[in-house]
């Protein structure tokens, strides 16, 4: 059974940085893509970013562009997301989920073309 458990959430203020990670167990799990998403309070959970364990490549949503930075590590079955300048608008309950299938069309976005989903890791940003 694999399971992913995240890290590194908490209060921060408006400008500051803060990385969560994720690590999947068994730890030799191989993953396809790896993602985050997050889920503000009171509306729809929402794509952050995405990384494919072949190429490395990456895709961000248009709010992270810029400000976030996704990586894997432990033989890509671990995903760290590095969030900079945060803002108050960040405050969310934020999900690692993992795909271990490829995708026909490139790296997915969509809640549904994700197998694993970790329990959240709460972030909250104060102005």
């Amino acid at each position: 059974q694999v399971q992913l458990v995240e890290s590194g959430g908490g209060l921060v203020q408006a400008g500051d940085s803060l990385k969560l990670s994720c690590a999947a167990s068994p730890h030799t799990t191989r993953f396809a893509y790896m993602a985050w998403f997050r889920h503000p309070l009171g509306k729809n959970r929402e794509f952050v970013a995405a990384i494919g364990s072949n190429y490395g490549n990456t895709y961000y949503g248009q709010f992270a562009e810029g400000r976030f930075t996704i990586s894997q590590g432990d033989g890509n079955s671990a995903v760290f997301l590095q969030m900079n300048n945060l803002k108050p608008e960040d405050t969310a309950v934020y999900y690692c989920a993992a795909r271990t299938t490829d995708h026909e069309y490139g790296i997915p976005v969509a809640v549904v073309s994700y197998d694993y989903w970790g329990q959240g890791t709460q972030v909250t940003v104060s102005s």
